[in-house]
């Protein structure tokens, strides 16, 4: 046994136990202290001379690189691979935040002290929603190292950390500043504008609709898949749920756009794209040369402020306020979840003085007199 020199891979004051294993292999393993060094050397010498040593027994260090790589390609989510771009995003914060302070750190030597560093010297302190995914990343790699025997606890306890605090406050748009907006987009475009919005549809379902996939004669538009841009290439997938899968009405009033924009800038076929990138009919619109052309159409509508997921957001307010049951909201959003359906309730809360009004002409009572009118 020896003391290790304070170098990366062994933080300073571990201690590591190297071990020569009766299948002629030499293991070795770090600890916090030489009390527990000792100990180990002593356990595994116990077994060998009364021969129930094993290679499990000896637990070979597992560095934390080694191990989260592992993870990272064998991750499933509901018995499901990682998506793409979840992928790529995990990919993205491991190399530029978590790797470079713990790749060669062995997992079972990091403590509650080591993440509270990393978590205060290596995170962006600008941006609170990376920073809380970076933590929530380490802190559920680490709670896998736990289920996996390689981790007593989970050092990763850092309270609220993995929570930000959003910065943008949404507003949803008015009618008048929807029709504004598109209005100001390039003709190619209005259509997209208003779907997302009155359907409450996101980016990646819009750009994915093709010709076949509009039911003129019903008013409905089948959502079946969505792309997205994963390390620089599209990726077409299917809902995370089923109930992403779903029939979306259109209202009245846009069928003629849907119809005009049928004609006029789908691409050819059944499997033509409603919404291809301008210069390559099957291609899909990257969000990036989208917002070229939203980006001032949203300053010329005077709403700067409005992203293009915002829209979704306002269809799912607007279909609140126009009555749809909480039901009715997680169909028409593709939710599986109540939870965020609900929060579009909420936001529909300002009804609740026009359902009132609603019930005094409803029951006859007067208003100023508060007797009956019998006008009912």
């Amino acid at each position: 046994m020896r003391h290790l020199p304070p170098t990366k891979a062994c933080p300073r004051g571990t201690f590591q136990a190297r071990l020569l294993t009766p299948d002629g292999r030499q293991t070795a393993r770090t600890f916090q202290t030489e009390r527990d060094a000792v100990a180990w050397l002593g356990e595994q010498r116990s077994m060998i001379s009364k021969g129930t040593w094993t290679t499990a027994t000896a637990q070979v260090t597992t560095s934390f690189g080694d191990y989260a790589e592992r993870w990272l390609a064998t991750r499933t989510v509901r018995g499901r691979p990682l998506a793409d771009r979840t992928r790529a995003g995990y990919r993205d914060l491991l190399d530029r935040f978590i790797l470079p302070e713990f790749a060669a750190t062995p997992l079972h030597t990091i403590t509650r002290e080591d993440v509270t560093r990393w978590h205060g010297r290596r995170l962006p302190q600008d941006r609170p929603t990376y920073r809380a995914k970076a933590y929530g990343l380490l802190r559920t790699i680490l709670a896998g190292a736990v289920e996996d025997g390689h981790l007593t606890v989970n050092p990763a306890r850092i309270r609220g950390a993995g929570q930000s605090r959003r910065r943008h406050a949404i507003r949803p748009a008015t009618v008048e500043e929807l029709a504004a907006l598109a209005e100001a987009m390039p003709p190619r475009y209005r259509l997209m504008v208003a779907l997302a919005a009155f359907c409450a549809l996101r980016y990646g379902e819009l750009t994915e609709l093709r010709r076949g996939d509009v039911d003129v004669k019903a008013g409905v538009l089948r959502i079946s898949r969505a792309v997205v841009l994963a390390e620089g290439r599209f990726v077409v997938k299917t809902p995370k749920t089923e109930a992403g899968e779903r029939d979306v009405a259109i209202p009245p009033h846009l069928m003629p756009m849907v119809r005009a924009h049928l004609l006029e800038h789908t691409a050819p076929g059944s499997d033509g794209l409603l919404f291809p990138a301008r210069n390559d009919a099957a291609g899909h619109l990257r969000q990036s040369s989208f917002a070229k052309v939203y980006y001032p159409a949203r300053e010329k509508a005077g709403r700067p402020d409005l992203r293009f997921h915002d829209l979704r957001h306002t269809g799912a307010t607007l279909a609140a306020q126009s009555g749809a049951t909480l039901r009715e909201l997680m169909s028409r959003l593709g939710h599986s979840s109540s939870q965020a359906a609900l929060n579009y309730q909420h936001a529909a809360g300002g009804r609740d003085a026009a359902i009132a009004r609603a019930l005094s002409e409803l029951t006859g009572w007067s208003e100023d007199t508060g007797e009956l009118t019998g006008e009912a």
